[in-house]
């Protein structure tokens, strides 16, 4: 069994990774995407691998590395179709509400003076997103019209496609926390709480993660979020809403896990790698040939 790692940066999760596959004696190759050409007419050196696993960070580049894969018959992890609906809140939000399964209030605008009157009718405070990021950069907390005013010019003289699309979600008046929660498939495998006195908890911000008991309620929820978003390897932000219960935030399909696993005591790259191995396939693939065509002129 042969293992090609993705990546666009080395970072601590994919070293662990790396370390994970070696210590299970599996061949393995850490390809970084951005060094590499991938030739669709032209793909046999490309076959020996039996089963992609994708830590690229940015979003462009994971999606047209692992379509190009999954055109070879080889298993991707994540497929394609799960890092677009991750990598975009707005998909991530519109496929949770399309399987029911418990979210923020959100609402999307496509130019100024709508997005001030979304955000009117959310009412305030609300939180003003990008629908791509990550790190919990770019979000802002809106307290009043003054700051929505702001804001909202601020994104339309920016410009760029991040500021384009206006994606409001309400303020969840949670307890000074958030919590992420580690998929596997459809197994929670470990969680943490983010704790801040700041409103934004990523522990990229400066968050402290300690472990969390996964509760039945937490696995049902962060179940019915994977399967929504297509399943595989996903941490899931959970809010906790004093009048609702659990509330899925965002779903990530790379995520960080350096920080969670000391608190947990789970080992997460290790649970992660066996599941890669258990969808490897078992046989190659056959090569795949594009059989050439007599053109005819029909009279």
């Amino acid at each position: 069994m042969r293992i090609a790692l993705l990546h666009s940066r080395i970072r601590v999760e994919e070293r662990l990774l790396a370390e994970a596959l070696a210590a299970r004696n599996i061949q393995h190759e850490l390809i970084d995407v951005r060094e590499h050409t991938f030739d669709i007419h032209s793909h046999a050196d490309w076959t020996r691998f039996d089963a992609v696993l994708d830590r690229c960070l940015g979003q462009s580049e994971a999606v047209a590395a692992v379509r190009y894969f999954e055109m070879l018959g080889i298993p991707c992890i994540n497929p394609s179709s799960v890092i677009e609906a991750c990598g975009d809140k707005l998909a991530t939000s519109l496929l949770l509400v399309r399987h029911n399964v418990p979210t923020p209030r959100v609402k999307i605008a496509l130019d100024p003076p709508s997005a001030l009157r979304a955000i009117e009718e959310m009412g305030y405070p609300c939180v003003l997103k990008p629908t791509v990021g990550s790190w919990g950069r770019l979000l802002a907390r809106i307290n009043d019209r003054e700051a929505a005013e702001a804001l909202i010019e601020h994104k339309s003289t920016l410009g760029g496609v991040q500021h384009s699309v206006f994606y409001i979600q309400e303020y969840v008046n949670k307890p000074g926390r958030d919590l992420r929660v580690f998929m596997v498939g459809d197994q929670a495998i470990c969680a943490i709480s983010r704790t801040s006195p700041h409103w934004i908890t990523n522990t990229a911000r400066g968050g402290q993660a300690a472990a969390l008991t996964v509760t039945p309620d937490i696995q049902n929820i962060c179940r019915a979020a994977s399967r929504a978003l297509g399943g595989g390897l996903l941490a899931i932000d959970l809010l906790e809403c004093p009048d609702r219960g659990l509330l899925v935030s965002e779903v990530n399909h790379t995520m960080e896990f350096r920080n969670s696993i000391a608190p947990t005591g789970v080992d997460i790259p290790g649970r992660m790698i066996d599941f890669v191995i258990s969808q490897a396939r078992t046989s190659p693939t056959p090569a795949i040939t594009i059989p050439s065509r007599t053109l005819e002129t029909v009279q």
